[in-house]
């Protein structure tokens, strides 16, 4: 088993890690915050928003956009630290976003308040343009979670979690997709979050099976890591791009307490041979 690393424990249900600059991004879904981390463990806050999920990601002029999904508003983080309406995203629902190398803001909904009890619907994923316009460019996610693009910018891979899946997309010049395929059958896995790496192998978190797990398009295991909680999402990041950074908690079926049992939330790090690549 890989040597991992507590960075940061007492938080909630943790989601959404991204590296930035010198520090690791996430949010902590519990507390509605967005927490940034050196690598000594030094935290802190750096936006607060109401939302449950709340997704982030990064503008190529270095702007923050945050998913606020209740409101149905993608919101940017501006230099002054307010934070402004990016788009009008519509009816509640939304969950992880990803941009591209070119400003093309990708974000998937899921079809129905697994929360309230509602019936499954699918969910799909829509595109926010770098001029601002939005509009659905995929359908029949059944369940959508993390996304990742690859370094030339020329496919969307997306976490189809009820389907076992990775779902992969051409990205077309005016960010629509196309030539929908399976990138990966994941057998009884259940992805979250993912990132892409420089041999253009794809890492995914896993809830139910406690794991972070590398795999190639078709679906070989390259590597697992296996973890004492849920893997909610991962990215690779760090100076040299080969720090794994795993966003974990103790899910726990619906309870006065939340999914998560409070404090249970942590980011974990291991060290892996293959660098990161794309987005996020």
């Amino acid at each position: 088993m890989p040597d991992v690393r507590t960075l940061v424990t007492g938080r909630g249900l943790v989601e959404a890690p991204r590296w930035h600059g010198d520090r690791l991004y996430f949010s902590d879904w519990s507390a509605g915050e967005v927490i940034a981390v050196d690598l000594a463990g030094a935290s802190e806050v750096v936006a607060r928003v109401e939302s449950f999920p709340l997704c982030t990601d990064w503008l190529p002029d270095g702007r923050m956009l945050l998913v606020s999904s209740q409101e149905g508003r993608m919101l940017c983080q501006e230099a002054d630290g307010s934070l402004q309406t990016y788009a009008e995203l519509g009816k509640a629902g939304w969950n992880d976003i990803v941009v591209d190398g070119r400003g093309n803001a990708y974000v998937n909904a899921i079809g129905f308040d697994m929360m309230a009890g509602e019936e499954f619907q699918p969910g799909f994923v829509a595109v926010v343009t770098a001029d601002g316009s939005v509009g659905q460019v995929a359908d029949d996610i059944a369940f959508p979670n993390g996304m990742a693009v690859t370094p030339d910018n020329a496919t969307l891979i997306v976490a189809d979690s009820y389907r076992h899946s990775l779902v992969a997309f051409d990205i077309d010049a005016d960010g629509g997709l196309s030539n929908r395929r399976v990138w990966a059958d994941l057998g009884e896995s259940y992805p979250d979050g993912i990132c892409v790496d420089a041999d253009g192998a794809v890492w995914y978190a896993d809830v139910p099976n406690r794991w972070c797990r590398r795999v190639a398009a078709g679906g070989e295991v390259l590597r697992t890591v296996t973890l004492d909680r849920g893997g909610f999402a991962c990215v690779l990041g760090g100076p040299d791009g080969r720090t794994l950074f795993v966003t974990a908690a103790r899910w726990q079926d619906a309870s006065e307490t939340g999914p998560v049992p409070p404090g249970s939330g942590q980011v974990l790090t291991t060290r892996v041979e293959v660098p990161a690549a794309g987005w996020p």
